[in-house]
């Protein structure tokens, strides 16, 4: 398992742990009052506060990170764009080998010289310019394109007690102070017991010197010095350690001076024992002895903050914040197009209809996924390989409801033979909330919507797949609902979600339902209480099913018959929780679509087969259904 902590300035975190011993019930909002930050020895600034409070509050978080730059005006009227310090943990080197690769390759057009500059007085790269060319453009490309602007991915994870956890800026100073606490006690136990024992040899020495001419005449007479040890010991009651420490006493510790230092150094020593036995029964002289040597430190090695802190309003603006939160669809197609298009542009019509063109598509292909959200929500595209890869839903180009739109591999780093198989949208990356998944073998996955916060380009790993495996279904879930698992034979199986435990993202899964030979996993939903089980078939024959009659089972069993599969049915092609009020979406592999009533299906038993909620030609068939929810997360 992996940490990645940033270094902090060390008179912040000193301040915020005496706050907190001082105020045990302060929250992480108010440490953040204290602690601004990350600090980083290469200075820079940190673009905005959203990356350090999740960091705070949850120990993950991704900080943005910028060069420090200004731009000089030449004499000749041209201008120079300087940077003088860099994020944290870029090499220098890299990255002006990287301006220059991204000059040579036509990326960035305008940079005319670029020197490093840097010296005994500090860091400093020169990027010269053209006269025609606009710095602050020059400067946001350099951002973009470069690590002029990174970001630093915050892991507090930590082992407490011997376990890895993953801890918030309170609970790390908590555990510091528990652990300076035991060192404190530790320590102090351990003095005690070395001022005990001198004490112990100080009685000795003390009671020897007053009867010195005794012990003088034992040491002259006994043979050996075992006799002697053994002779001061039965007639004074020394221990052995006495005994023999009165046998090395030097002469010159007989005179007066000394005679008295010994007698200072004793009630010394008695004075520690009580200072310690103190320590060690009052919890609050621990906590002020970690208070005096924290703030020692602080004074021998606290200096300034070096990197700022800057608003959000100093980094490029987001195309989000000029554009309207509409409500649209999203389809992607087999052959992996996709658009966004108005909602609006879909009439609402009656069950049974032949629907309007949804996409004009090449021969042999149709459209496979279809997502009702909002402009402004976060679309994760979950491949059938286990990744997931994450676009604004503006990203996405708008289009006609009869053209084709671009290929996803236009939008996404995606793998030859990869393609989406789920489209979720986000508004947040809610910790309380979970990411539900299914695969076309039965297996199931639950994970922290968390987990999913830091993306990459290059996508993250989801879930880890059997080789014969593909991912087919994701859903939100708060932790505590039923799933339900349907199959293209007409199976089904619902069981509790709490069967299944959290696992991070590249765990494997567990088996969701157990399937006959020939048979795989069409779709998956979270169920609720008055909803119904919308089916629907390849050759548009559909029907409503009351929740209850789905049975709640233990995850892993073969489970329930969903749908009578005929020929003319056609298999099962997807499975659906609805309620009465909302409006379904069909698509087919032609590109058409029809949108009609949920309330407008007729209701009927598990073991039937339903009505024709779509009339499809000849070589047509029903390939996605969404139901229409708008602006909700």
């Amino acid at each position: 398992m992996a940490t990645n902590i940033p270094p902090h300035n060390i008179g912040e975190v000193i301040d915020a742990t005496l706050y907190l011993i001082d105020e045990p019930d302060a929250t992480t909002t108010d440490l953040m009052k204290i602690v601004r930050g990350p600090d980083f020895p290469t200075a820079g600034l940190i673009i905005g506060k959203e990356g350090i409070r999740d960091a705070y509050r949850t120990g993950r978080g991704s900080i943005k990170m910028r060069a420090r730059t200004s731009i000089e005006t030449l004499p000749n009227g041209k201008n120079r764009i300087v940077v003088t310090e860099l994020p944290y943990q870029v090499n220098k080197a890299r990255l002006i080998e990287k301006i220059a690769d991204l000059v040579r390759d036509k990326t960035i057009e305008g940079i005319t010289d670029l020197r490093d500059e840097s010296d005994r007085e500090g860091m400093r790269i020169a990027i010269d310019l053209r006269r025609d060319v606009t710095p602050q453009i020059i400067l946001n490309q350099l951002f973009k394109h470069t690590q002029m602007q990174d970001s630093f991915g915050v892991n507090m994870l930590a082992l407490v007690n011997g376990n890895p956890q993953i801890l918030t800026l309170k609970e790390i100073l908590q555990h510091y102070i528990r652990h300076q606490e035991e060192i404190i006690t530790r320590r102090t136990r351990y003095d005690l017991t070395k001022a005990k024992a001198r004490a112990h040899i100080l009685e000795g020495l003390t009671t020897a010197v007053k009867n010195l001419d005794v012990i003088i005449k034992i040491v002259r007479q006994s043979p050996s010095a075992n006799d002697a040890k053994s002779m001061l010991s039965k007639l004074f009651n020394f221990s052995d350690a006495q005994a023999q420490a009165i046998l090395e006493l030097r002469l010159q510790k007989l005179t007066g001076l000394e005679r008295d230092k010994l007698d200072e150094e004793y009630q010394s020593v008695r004075v520690a024992i009580k200072t310690f036995e103190e320590i060690l029964g009052d919890e609050q002289r621990i906590l002020q002895l970690i208070k005096d040597e924290l703030l020692a430190v602080k004074a021998k090695f606290n200096d300034e903050r070096r990197t700022e802190i800057v608003g959000e309003e100093l980094a490029a603006f987001e195309a989000e914040d000029l554009i309207n939160d509409d409500d649209i669809v999203v389809t992607l197609t087999h052959g992996g197009y996709v658009k966004r298009i108005d909602l609006d542009a879909y009439r609402k019509q009656k069950r049974g209809g032949v629907g309007v063109t949804g996409m004009g598509t090449k021969e042999e292909d149709f459209v496979e996924q279809i997502l009702i959200t909002t402009t402004h929500h976060t679309i994760l595209f979950f491949t059938n390989k286990g990744k997931v890869f994450h676009l604004k839903a503006y990203q996405i180009a708008e289009s006609g409801r009869a053209a084709k739109g671009v290929h996803i591999s236009n939008l996404l780093m995606i793998e030859p033979g990869e393609k989406i198989t789920a489209l979720i949208k986000v508004r947040d990356f809610d910790p309380t909330r979970y990411l539900f998944m299914a695969t076309r073998k039965g297996i199931v996955k639950k994970t922290q919507l968390s987990e999913f916060s830091s993306m990459m380009k290059r996508g993250l790993v989801a879930i880890k797949l059997d080789r014969d495996d593909e991912l087919i279904g994701v859903k939100f879930t708060e932790g505590e609902r039923y799933i339900i698992l349907g199959t293209a034979q007409g199976m089904s199986i619902a069981f509790a979600e709490e069967e299944v435990r959290s696992m991070g993202r590249t765990a494997r899964g567990v088996r969701g339902i157990r399937l006959k030979k020939g048979d795989h996993v069409i779709g998956m939903d979270k169920l609720r209480k008055g909803a119904e089980i919308l089916t629907v078939s390849a050759e548009g024959i559909g029907k409503r099913t009351p929740v209850e009659e789905y049975r709640p089972q233990g995850r892993g069993g073969r489970g329930l018959v969903n749908m009578k599969v005929t020929e003319k049915t056609g298999e099962v092609v997807a499975i659906k929780v609805v309620t009465p009020d909302q409006e379904l979406l069909l698509i087919t592999t032609e590109g058409f679509v029809i949108r009609t009533s949920v309330d407008d299906i007729r209701t009927i038993g598990r073991n039937t087969q339903g009505v024709i909620l779509m009339k499809t030609k000849d070589d047509d068939r029903v390939s996605a259904l969404a139901t229409v929810t708008l602006k909700n997360d």
